[in-house]
């Protein structure tokens, strides 16, 4: 099964957005650890949301693209990983783990739509 893995980070706390170079390297081997175990699809950090849009569109309204940076927001996604695990407890442990990174963080677990998982359509 596959998990989208998304972490969120402060938007206000300029050193979440400015890792050490201890960071990177714990980072940078947790990443390697993670390919070596086969279970690392992919894997991406994202810039603050000052850089980013959100599109919104509305049940029959129109569509709209308003420029970052989003005041309403406190925690952003600061970046994701796609990884494959037999079960959601799986990826669940290894959120954990890579939670162990950071100072602070908030780690998102989803399982992603698979075909098969699609009601069969008459």
């Amino acid at each position: 099964m596959r998990f989208l893995m998304m972490h969120r980070l402060d938007e206000r706390a300029p050193e979440a957005w400015n890792p050490s170079p201890e960071f990177i390297e714990k980072m940078g081997a947790f990443i390697q650890d993670s390919i070596d175990k086969g279970i690392l699809i992919t894997a991406e950090g994202v810039h603050p949301s000052e850089k980013g849009a959100l599109v919104r569109k509305a049940r029959g309204g129109d569509t709209t693209a308003t420029d970052g940076p989003f005041t309403e927001a406190k925690e952003v996604i600061g970046g994701f990983a796609l990884l494959n695990f037999p079960d959601r407890a799986q990826a669940v442990a290894y959120a954990r783990t890579y939670a162990e990174l950071f100072d602070e963080v908030e780690v998102e677990v989803r399982q992603v739509v698979e075909f098969d998982d699609l009601p069969a359509q008459p």
